[in-house]
């Protein structure tokens, strides 16, 4: 009887060593995803702003008091339209004065070239009989004096009244000539209706400064006056943001630099407004680099019309497409591994329940999956666990889907999204 304790023992032995032979050759089960092709689309994302092409402060060029303000903060305006208006009434006083000088001067002007040139040519004529009756009786006293019938002295009164008739022919003449077409008179009455006039277009500006107009069609974003307020010039009465294409504007992280370019699609969402996303398209890239935000000012332009809930210097979170295959076959970042050939990864594959490595070469990149070049086919099982196992090893896939696999936070660069959703901004 001694002996059967010692062949159950030894029964026990072999049952508990063929278990754990058995337990150790088990396959091990690792998550794993089947490789297939699908669109692959990378984006980058970050937070911007709205920002219109043109902002212009407002204010009057003259001193005086409000009488009226025409509009209110948000109103749109067009060009031309009264903002608000100044006290008028010794500006308008300037200009009536302005007006009576100016008709002061054209009547002078006008009298000069009509009645005063009459006035002149019949000085002259009057000048020139009387020269002529002078000259004559100088004559006459000339012969008088030959023959003795009158004294000398006669003849120097003659001679004085000939020289006084010259005189006065000279005097009418000249004055004539002043009020010539190009006199000296006509001139100075001319250069005093310019004074006039200019004095008169200066008050007229001053009275029409008082009236302040919009520049072109714009938006009123502040104000900052109200009627009876005295204002000065140089200080800002309104701001308004003129009508210009909508620009969005936002410094992106300079790592990300080398993905942009001009011309990309862009899709937004306004923070205030999750459910309305509109389109954008990159317009510009600045040429220099924020030194102290480590950060390129990037500007997009509305595919469309503008949403009309935009709003000045509103929040929004933009995400750009940087690039696209339409027919990608990808593999989680998880599954790669580093390889020894230059510029090439490795991943582990299933064949035939074991693990084997492939070496495999990339091409688009997201922040969660990448394209395969090379190396794998479509319908590989590709090992997508954490750690590395030793090639050979038994392993039973738990096959995935890629969204299984990457969840939670599904979205952005994933097979099959056409950019995914905006759920978080970069560089904010």
């Amino acid at each position: 009887m001694k002996p059967r304790p010692l062949l159950i023992a030894a029964a026990l032995v072999l049952l508990v060593g063929a278990a754990v032979v058995v337990w150790q050759a088990r396959p091990v089960a690792i998550p794993a995803v089947e490789v297939r092709s699908a669109p692959l689309v990378r984006t980058v994302q970050f937070s911007g702003r709205v920002a219109t092409t043109a902002r212009v402060d407002i204010g009057a060029t003259i001193t005086g008091r409000v009488a009226s303000v025409a509009v209110a903060e948000g109103a749109a305006v067009r060009r031309g339209d009264v903002l608000l208006e100044l006290e008028t009434a010794e500006l308008g006083a300037a200009v009536a004065q302005a007006v009576a000088g100016e008709r002061q001067a054209a009547a002078r002007l006008a009298g000069l070239q009509a009645t005063g040139r009459a006035t002149a040519a019949a000085a002259v004529a009057q000048a020139e009989s009387v020269l002529v009756a002078a000259r004559a009786e100088l004559r006459r006293t000339e012969e008088l004096i030959a023959t003795g019938f009158v004294s000398p002295a006669r003849l120097d009164e003659a001679r004085r009244a000939v020289a006084v008739a010259e005189a006065q022919l000279a005097g009418a003449r000249a004055q004539a000539q002043a009020v010539a077409e190009n006199g000296s008179e006509i001139d100075q009455a001319r250069a005093q209706l310019a004074v006039a006039r200019s004095a008169r277009s200066a008050a007229e500006a001053r009275l029409a400064q008082s009236r302040i107009t919009a520049p072109t069609d714009a938006r009123v974003l502040s104000r900052a006056v109200e009627p009876g307020q005295i204002v000065q010039p140089g200080r800002a009465l309104m701001s308004l943001a003129l009508d210009a294409p909508v620009q969005l504007v936002a410094p992106v992280d300079e790592r990300f630099l080398e993905q942009l370019r001009v011309g990309q699609p862009a899709a937004v969402l306004a923070d205030a407004y999750p459910s309305r996303r509109f389109a954008a398209r990159v317009a510009s890239i600045a040429p220099r680099i924020d030194a102290q935000r480590g950060a390129v000012e990037v500007k997009l332009d509305l595919d469309g019309p503008a949403p009309d809930f935009l709003r000045e210097d509103m929040t929004l979170s933009i995400e750009v497409e940087t690039a696209r295959a339409e027919a990608a076959r990808v593999v989680p970042l998880r599954a790669l591994r580093a390889a020894g050939s230059a510029g090439r990864v490795r991943v582990q594959v299933v064949r035939d329940g074991r693990v084997a490595d492939l070496d495999v070469t990339l091409g688009l990149r997201t922040e969660r999956v990448a394209q395969v070049l090379d190396g794998v086919a479509e319908g590989d099982v590709v090992i997508a666990g954490t750690e590395p196992l030793s090639p050979g090893t038994r392993v039973r896939p738990e096959l995935m889907t890629l969204d299984q696999l990457l969840a939670p936070g599904a979205g952005a660069g994933q097979p099959g999204s056409a950019g995914g959703a905006i759920t978080r901004a970069m560089g904010r």
